[in-house]
């Protein structure tokens, strides 16, 4: 829930263990005084200026002096969360930093929420909700494409697009109404070329935003990819080459995997999450069964399923368990075969699937640079990377744009059929109000407490 403005809040800002530094912030009404009551330095924290930084120690009431620390003032608005606040950079121990942050609660502060310090900053003006979701799609990005979509959305760049939409909706609003004011009189006042202008105009970039979530959504997620199969037909070693390094174990003997191991790997911009998992049969064995168990979740969660095949064996050799994959999950089922090294070029041409597989030797590699590939294709291949300038990353968003379509359309229908300008003038209010959730203008407490509540503690 939304808790009091104002209190002061304070938490640890970097991640726990061991490093150079760590940073305790505080922020809120009393945040200099605060702090102030627990720092000794050659100056008082509260007679000094914003954007200054002051040397000097953290002491504890009871167990005196914790470290020698750095104090950075920041005078409201001009902070992060738009209130006063303190960052106090210590060393990086772990009881350090827990001490610093123990005594700045003793001295009247109190335990961050997840998310409060950029909840506040939201509150505060700082930063739309859109920008604000953007800071923890921010700190999760994992690869250059991720960086550079969030930073778009940090900046700006999106809401300037629902600014943009909601100001010629207004605008169109605005005119209808007025309109109603004339309509006893017969008055038209409104151009209809203009207005079906401005509705054709919205639908098409509406349908453009919304288009463009399962590109967002790819970049900043990733891709589950998992790498199933028969024991020893080279899922092990697949990881391992696609990771250049011995991640997994590899073993002549089946059965070797018996748990999943997840890496990642980044592939054109694009993270992809490897799994690697136990060899699919029928066995006694509990420990290996439940590794069995184990890859069936796998498959059904992921987004491609590498389905090795030994090329060496007859295809009648492939069992069971491996029919049943490709006949249940056949959108998302890539054939690698696997073990081309063994095979003269005849048998290679009698490879079943040899159009729709992709055949590599994990021993010599062959093969693999084509499987990087159409692994990636097949991430995109239900993506329209085009669709827009700036990409959706969030099902909130996209949820809320088509019921904003939805309602610019019924509006757009009933003013094609001369319905009235005041039905017309109700889906577009509705509409707007949709808008306004998503940049956080018409937003309930219960959806803002749900955003944040997803952050780290500290930011």
């Amino acid at each position: 829930m939304l808790r009091d403005r104002n209190d002061t809040i304070a938490a640890i800002a970097t991640p726990m263990g061991e490093a150079g530094i760590a940073i305790v912030r505080v922020s809120g009404p009393g945040a200099v005084d605060i702090v102030n009551t627990v720092f000794r330095g050659k100056s008082m924290l509260n007679c000094a200026e914003s954007h200054t930084i002051h040397f000097g120690r953290i002491v504890h009431p009871s167990d005196g002096p914790v470290d020698q620390v750095l104090a950075s003032i920041f005078r409201k608005p001009h902070s992060y969360t738009g209130e006063d606040s303190v960052e106090i950079s210590c060393h990086g121990s772990y009881y350090v930093s827990r001490k610093i942050l123990e005594t700045v609660i003793g001295a009247g502060a109190r335990m961050a929420d997840p998310g409060e310090f950029t909840q506040r900053a939201f509150l505060n003006g700082k930063m739309d909700l859109m920008q604000a979701e953007a800071v923890a799609d921010l700190i999760h990005s994992k690869t250059a494409l991720a960086h550079r979509a969030s930073m778009e959305q940090l900046n700006g760049r999106l809401s300037s697009v629902i600014e943009s939409l909601r100001e010629s909706l207004i605008e169109l609003c605005s005119l209808l109404e007025l309109e109603l004011d004339f309509a006893e009189e017969g008055i038209e006042i409104v151009d209809r070329e203009r207005v079906n202008r401005v509705f054709e105009q919205a639908i098409t970039e509406l349908e453009s935003l919304i288009n463009s979530y399962g590109y967002g959504k790819l970049v900043r997620d990733g891709v589950k990819v998992v790498l199933a199969g028969n024991p020893n037909a080279g899922k092990s070693s697949l990881l391992n080459l696609l990771l250049q390094e011995n991640r997994a174990i590899v073993s002549e003997f089946p059965g070797t995997t018996r748990d999943v191991i997840e890496e990642s790997i980044v592939i054109e911009g694009i993270a992809f999450r490897l799994v690697d998992t136990a060899g699919l049969r029928s066995t006694s064995d509990k420990v290996e069964q439940e590794g069995v168990r184990r890859s069936n979740s796998q498959i059904d969660s992921a987004d491609i399923v590498l389905l090795l095949i030994d090329s060496s064996l007859s295809s009648t050799a492939k069992g069971d368990h491996v029919n049943a994959i490709i006949e249940t999950y056949p959108e998302k089922v890539l054939l690698v075969f696997n073990k081309i090294d063994l095979l003269d070029d005849r048998a290679r041409r009698a490879l079943p699937g040899h159009v729709e597989g992709v055949e590599i030797s994990c021993l010599t590699s062959e093969g693999i640079a084509n499987l990087l590939w159409r692994i990636h294709e097949r991430a995109i291949a239900h993506c329209d990377s085009n669709s827009s300038s700036v990409k959706i990353q969030s099902s909130r968003h996209r949820d809320l744009l088509k019921k904003t379509l939805e309602n610019v359309e019924s509006g757009h229908l009933a003013y094609e059929k001369l319905l009235g300008s005041e039905l017309v003038a109700v889906d577009l209010r509705t509409a707007l109000n949709y808008l306004g959730e998503i940049i956080g203008l018409t937003t309930t407490d219960d959806v803002l407490n749900t955003i944040f509540s997803k952050f780290c503690i500290g930011k």
